[in-house]
């Protein structure tokens, strides 16, 4: 039913063009938003692109920065030296570290597939044959309740397990009436678990290496010596596996640089690392905004580009999910970001209202970090970008052979089309568009049905709004007893109805008919003299109801 192509005169289509018009295109084209683009919901609001750089906090060593380093031929001093600048390598002295690897449990089940023992809190051995025990918070160990803390340790060749294997013993106590499980382990064996669980065993040795140092200042760095235990097993501090993550390429990198640390002005350096750096590391100062430190500076990182991770997105977010995520309160019209002196985003704003000059939000602003974390993006460098195409704000139907101007906005982004979809079809292709100077888009559409439109990439398209068709209604002239007209389009079958208007302002149908094959009708009545009435056509199949002005009876 859609006039395949638009024809306008010349002026119209030149200041349409102008202010944003879709160029004309052939009926039925495949859109651009196919199979793998991501389709916003109807009435989810402009839709967000976020596009970025990097994976991670962006703090110290980029892990795929080093690996880069390392195939360039960087040792793996020159690559500490370059991600943590005017630091010195020097030795450490520890050779323990211990683990929490469970709290507040009810119930642990530790094993071993050799004999072992476990020492309890009085200093007493107790032994136990290879297997299996399930210990509870009575601390009992073959019926018998032992005073804390119980140290399990496997005999030779063996290992404990809680869950998986580890090696040096699993010290068990309680806290609060709960199971607590830390194992002391030597610092080396440690990071044999550290390195590959946080670097791809499979990359050269001097980026291994690298990590292996950088790994064993962090965990030494960021203990602390008076609790009951100095690291997590998981990224809270570093992810430590056991002995199942354990690879021979890793282990050697610890060997080779065993006992050494990085250290800054005598003391052991704060070495974060983190994955992909998108070109250039973050200040600590920038990225958590807190005093800076010498060491832990924004520096460029040029042989990143290696990592999947350098680049990502665009990401499509819609204003419904940013304000769930968020938990923004009203409507959201744009995102305004404000980089910080490392060239991440330091502050989000939200736009809530479409007159407002760039740099006056009125909604509330978040920290770029906050936003990264709430809506689960890669790194805080990134950019936004927006479209966005509003709900005309007709009430009621549009006449058929009537024509719309759709209203939008379209910033940061390149090859949008509109694209749309007439009752009972598929999407297709409208054609692209072109925003004005400030992005802003005025469509000028003509639909013969009621028709949905869409702003759409190849990537993803902002949620759709709907414009309702109705036929046109004319009456002819009043005749006795009959009240007669015309509909287009011609559709053959249309229920028509004759309503009169009561004393309370309802609508209440007194007589019915068809509509005939050439669009034209009869309904057989007789309306007193003053009554108020009107012809409603109500077609169904993708039309609204078609009714006309309402018409005073003569008589």
């Amino acid at each position: 039913m859609r006039i395949p192509v638009r024809v306008l005169v010349f002026a119209l289509a030149a200041s349409l063009i102008a202010s944003g018009s879709a160029a004309a295109s052939p009926k039925d084209l495949p859109p651009v938003c196919a199979a793998s683009c991501t389709a916003a919901a109807a009435g989810s609001g402009p839709l967000f692109l976020i596009s970025g750089h990097g994976w991670g906090h962006g703090v110290g060593m980029s892990q795929y920065g080093a690996q880069g380093f390392a195939l360039h031929g960087y040792s793996y001093q020159q690559i500490l030296s370059h991600y943590y600048p005017g630091t010195t390598l020097g030795t450490t002295a520890t050779t323990v570290i211990r683990v929490l690897l469970a709290d507040g449990a009810k119930t642990l089940k530790l094993s071993s597939t050799v004999p072992y023992t476990v020492t309890d809190g009085g200093g007493a051995a107790h032994a136990l044959p290879a297997g299996a025990i399930t210990l509870g918070t009575a601390l009992k160990v073959n019926g018998q309740a032992l005073p804390a803390p119980l140290t399990f340790a496997a005999g030779a060749g063996g290992f404990m397990s809680l869950a998986r294997p580890y090696r040096g013993q699993i010290q068990v106590d309680l806290v609060d009436g709960r199971l607590r499980a830390i194992n002391v382990v030597g610092l080396e064996d440690y990071l044999d678990s550290v390195v590959p669980a946080e670097m791809p065993s499979t990359w050269t040795a001097p980026a291994l290496e690298a990590q292996a140092v950088a790994a064993r200042s962090y965990a030494l760095a960021t203990r602390k010596v008076a609790a009951p235990f100095d690291e997590y097993a998981d990224s809270r501090s570093q992810v430590y596996l056991g002995v199942s993550r354990e690879t021979a390429a890793t282990t050697a990198a610890v060997a080779a640089t065993q006992g050494q640390i990085v250290m800054y002005a005598g003391k052991v350096a704060d070495t974060y690392f983190f994955s992909t750096s998108g070109g250039e590391t973050e200040s600590i100062s920038d990225a958590w905004g807190v005093p800076g430190i010498p060491y832990l500076v924004a520096v460029p990182d040029p042989f990143d580009t290696l990592s999947p991770y350098h680049d990502w997105g665009p990401v499509p977010v819609s204003a419904k999910t940013f304000a769930k995520d968020l938990k923004v309160k009203g409507s959201i019209y744009d995102l305004q970001t404000t980089l910080n002196g490392s060239g991440r985003v330091g502050q989000v704003s939200v736009v809530s209202l479409p007159s407002l000059a760039v740099g006056s939000p009125t909604g509330p602003t978040f920290s770029g970090g906050a936003v990264s974390a709430a809506l689960g993006l890669r790194s805080t460098w990134f950019s936004v970008s927006m479209m966005s195409l509003q709900q005309p704000a007709a009430t009621t139907p549009l006449q058929y052979g009537s024509s719309v101007t759709l209203t939008g906005v379209v910033r940061g982004i390149t090859g949008v089309s509109l694209e749309e979809r007439t009752f009972g079809g598929a999407w297709a292709l409208v054609g692209p568009v072109t925003p004005a100077s400030d992005g802003s888009l005025l469509l000028p559409e003509t639909p013969t049905i009621t028709t949905d439109y869409r702003l759409a990439t190849p990537q993803a398209a902002v949620g759709y709004v709907r414009v309702n068709v109705a036929p046109t209604v004319q009456l002819a002239a009043p005749a006795p007893g009959q009240i007669s007209g015309t509909e287009q389009p011609v559709l053959p079958g249309a229920l028509v109805q004759v309503q009169t208007e009561s004393s309370t302002q309802t609508w209440t149908a007194i007589a019915t008919a068809t509509v005939n094959a050439d669009g034209t009708f009869s309904v057989p009545v007789t309306i007193p003299a003053g009554t108020t009435y009107q012809v409603v056509v109500t077609p169904g199949q993708g039309y609204s109801p078609g009714t006309t002005a309402p018409q005073i009876a003569t008589g």
